[in-house]
């Protein structure tokens, strides 16, 4: 059987960047078309990668006419996969972000929450709104010339040849796989540890198709440690942990899931926590607990949810991972739901008189009362409903709500705007290259 023809849509116009990081444009029957690697103003070809009945998606193949913002990528061959937005200036991506940002309340009827630095008022509100933070230098990256090296967390895939394993990322549009030896966002101890894991692995002639993937953290400091994920229960106990590698732990992974969790752990060799300081304050996470990417930018943030939640009554941080902004500001209770963020979050803790909560955020609502300020940092699913209607029906005195989904998010502010005034709105470029956002609003009671 043939390959499947290719359809190419030749001289697009493109307009705007979109949520999701796409740019969008329409084919000549006014059909929406969602595409990588292209800028607004735009003309170009594309490659179609995937037919709807509303839209089409697909890659950029030729340039006809560039944007002023288009710049040479970093990683030509690599970027869709991880950071496709290697390919404009910094200054347009902090632009794009800021404008998807605004957009994703502007959708949900919040018009007034622009995210710019003025005062603005509306249907009886006044919002005064702090505008964007872009992406700065960081401690491994100091002159922050490329944003590159800011990412302590990286994951690689593999990728077997005839001449043995290699690392490799999945490519945007395709099921294939890219060849890598690094990522140009993580810090080089991250990019080192993998390609000695990749080694060790080839020493024991394990084939490619038995593995998943491995994931690398770092800390500040430089020290990293591993996960391997692992299709097989394959005998891996001559594995020999690289010089590189603080400690790595290999799970098995169930093949008939495409993510990488564990389903059973099989080894565990060295140490699997790292450390790092946080606003003055020690915070301890393995390999895999949820822990912020990019230490500098996280603490700016930090600084101003601080400063909103200092001399306030009880403080409850929900979805509070191993801790970093509770322990950092105070927090009376800390609630998650994840097996390695609580372990990380009692060692956290310990000295201090702070309560952990091992439970979903809908199932420890009775943590939720009135007067309290409620710090809020949920996965991109948003706020449980059931969270939602607690903070409505208890009222506590100020909602400290960090996002990395401003769509989820803006859903959730407009309906905590029932009962609560929005008196800081912050929005920030934690991820440098890529379309992620983070975005942080303080809410307190009319």
């Amino acid at each position: 059987m043939g390959k499947k023809k290719q359809i190419i849509l030749e001289n697009i116009r493109l307009m705007k960047l979109v949520h999701g990081g796409q740019c969008i444009g329409q084919n000549e029957h006014g059909k929406a078309v969602f595409v990588w690697g292209g800028l607004p103003g735009e003309l170009v070809d594309i490659r179609v990668t995937k037919k709807k009945s509303s839209y089409l998606e697909g890659i950029v193949t030729q340039v006809h006419e560039a944007s002023d913002d288009r710049i040479e990528p970093v990683e030509p061959l690599s970027y869709l996969s991880t950071s496709p937005w290697q390919i404009m200036t910094i200054d347009a991506e902090n632009a794009a972000k800021h404008s998807i940002l605004t957009e994703a309340f502007e959708r949900e009827g919040v018009e007034d929450l622009l995210f710019e630095p003025f005062v603005a008022s509306a249907s009886g509100r006044t919002v005064r709104v702090d505008g964007f933070i872009p992406a700065p230098g960081t401690i491994r990256n100091p002159e922050g010339v490329s944003y590159m090296g800011y990412r302590n967390k990286n994951e690689f895939g593999f990728w077997g040849a005839d001449d043995g394993l290699h690392l490799a990322h999945y490519v945007r549009g395709t099921n294939g796989k890219q060849m890598v030896t690094e990522s140009k966002l993580a810090h080089e101890s991250i990019n080192q540890a993998a390609r000695d894991v990749r080694d060790e692995l080839n020493r024991l002639d394990v084939w490619a198709g038995k593995l998943k993937t491995v994931l690398i953290r770092s800390s500040q400091a430089g020290e990293a440690v591993a996960a391997l994920f692992i299709k097989e229960e394959i005998n891996m106990s001559d594995f020999t942990l690289p010089n590189s590698l603080k400690g790595i732990d290999v799970y098995y992974s169930d093949p008939q899931s495409p993510a990488s969790v564990p389903t059973k752990k099989l080894y565990s060799l060295g140490d699997i926590t790292l450390s790092d300081t946080i606003n003055g304050k020690e915070i301890s996470y393995d390999v895999m607990s949820f822990f912020q990417v990019n230490i500098p930018i996280f603490e700016q943030a930090l600084g101003q949810i601080k400063a909103h939640s200092s001399g306030t009554s009880r403080v409850v941080d929900m979805y509070s991972g191993v801790g970093a902004i509770g322990i950092a500001v105070g927090a009376d209770v800390l609630i998650d739901s994840d097996d390695a963020n609580i372990a990380m979050a009692k060692q956290n803790v310990t000295g201090t008189d702070t309560t952990v909560v091992h439970a979903t955020a809908e199932t420890a609502l009775d943590h939720i009362k009135s007067g309290d300020t409620l710090i809020v940092d949920p996965p991109r699913a948003g706020l449980h409903k059931d969270v939602v209607q607690r903070i409505l029906d208890i009222q506590p005195s100020k909602i400290i709500y960090l996002s990395c989904n401003p769509s989820t998010q803006a859903r959730d502010v407009k309906l905590l705007l029932e009962k609560y005034k929005v008196v800081h709105a912050q929005g920030f470029n934690f991820f440098p290259r890529t379309p992620h956002i983070e975005s942080l609003f303080i809410l307190e009671l009319k």
